[in-house]
């Protein structure tokens, strides 16, 4: 199965990235990841996007492409991979579009975990951190004994600047404007599946699951 994963931040898509990497055995492809590796391989590519990186640019798509090539031609591959972070715009999806064509690759779906704005803003404004030990609670999910204290060392627990509204809102409203293109674009294709991430995180999987079992019939 060829699946590419989005979501939002705060939509729990590393939990569902996990649980299908481990259920079907195939490699977790992250852009991240990617460049890791093929810089540590000393490829060209790897090399071209060392270089971008090292000065704190945004490495250029033909660079990016080229490396999403090499990764997806890989053996660990021919069973099926699930890319995540890429494609991140419409011309990155036209191009992975002929990859995968080309490798005989091509993408089954791609599943969206679909979360209300409303709760993703609670979810990420509730994160809380320990100012001595780095413990993190959630005031909704994972509450403190002691409201304020850390449970392991009784430490100050504080907000990050990034978690208050306005930044979260804002990084919410500027991956919103990115993602929708795409989706209208995999939506167009056929592709898109989206999921209700707006639920206990076990039964995002059992619908995600339901999903990959048809591919597997």
């Amino acid at each position: 199965m060829n699946l590419v994963l989005m979501g939002l931040p705060g939509a729990g898509k590393g939990t569902q990235a996990e649980q299908i990497v481990e259920k079907y055995n195939i490699p977790h492809i992250s852009t991240g990841d990617m460049f890791r590796a093929a810089m540590k391989e000393g490829t060209q590519l790897g090399l071209k996007a060392k270089e971008y990186i090292d000065k704190g640019e945004l490495v250029p798509d033909e660079v990016t492409i080229g490396i999403v090539r090499e990764r997806l031609g890989k053996d660990d591959c021919k069973n099926g991979y699930l890319l995540d972070g890429f494609p991140r715009t419409v011309a990155q999806a036209e191009a992975l579009e002929v990859i995968t064509t080309e490798l005989e690759r091509t993408i089954n779906y791609v599943i969206y975990i679909d979360v209300d704005t409303n709760s993703l803003m609670a979810r990420l404004t509730g994160r809380r951190i320990c100012k001595e030990c780095g413990a993190t609670y959630h005031v909704v999910f994972n509450p403190p004994s002691k409201e304020g204290k850390c449970d392991k060392c009784d430490g100050e627990l504080y907000q990050r600047a990034d978690d208050n509204e306005e930044t979260v809102a804002n990084r919410l409203e500027v991956n919103m404007k990115q993602t929708q293109p795409l989706l209208d674009f995999y939506e167009g294709k056929g592709y898109l599946q989206k999921i209700n991430g707006d639920q206990d995180i076990s039964k995002v999987f059992v619908d995600v699951d339901k999903l990959l079992g048809g591919i597997r019939k």
